[in-house]
Formats: structure tokens, sequence, C-alpha cells
């Protein structure tokens, strides 16, 4: 029961990011933010599946693999934390 609790919150702090512009948000926040999401949802990056062609992608997957020792729960747990934090801030 747990794991769906935190998938609800998880979902909700997704919406609640979804509400915000990317112009509120630093961009190493928005790297953080992106990282987390990923690896919540994906799980560990695999680099033969997310080729880099570009600088700007070469650091949203930097920033994923610097998380890649975390579990997808306690990505979730963060990425809540992150996003609760910043709605407070507005």
């Amino acid at each position: 029961m747990q794991e769906k609790e935190l998938d609800i919150r998880f979902e909700q702090a997704v919406e609640l990011a979804n509400s915000m512009t990317q112009a509120e948000l630093p961009q190493d926040v928005q790297l953080r933010l992106y990282a987390l999401y990923k690896q919540s949802t994906h799980g560990t990056i695999d680099n033969r599946i997310y080729p880099v062609y570009d600088l700007r992608n070469a650091f949203k997957m930097n920033a994923w693999m610097q998380i890649s020792h975390l579990t997808q729960n306690e990505c979730k747990e963060l990425y809540i934390e992150a996003i609760t934090s910043l709605a407070k801030k507005k």
C-alpha cells in the first residue's frame, strides 16, 4: 500500500510541476528535476538507448547519470520534496 501512496503523491507532484513555467526555475533545478523524473519513471539510464547528439541532451543525460545510483522510489521522494519546496516559494 505504501508504494501506491508514493505513486499517487508522485503523480500529484508531476501535475504541479507541469503547471510551473521553465522561466521560474534555474537551469540546474530544471536538470535535477528532469533527472529525478527520468530515474523515477524509467530507471537507470542506458546509454545505448539514449544517444547524445547535442549539448542540451548531453547535460540532461549527465544529470540523469549522476543520480543513477538511486532507486526509483528514492527519486520519487526527492522529486516530490523538490516540487513541494518550489511550490511553497511561489
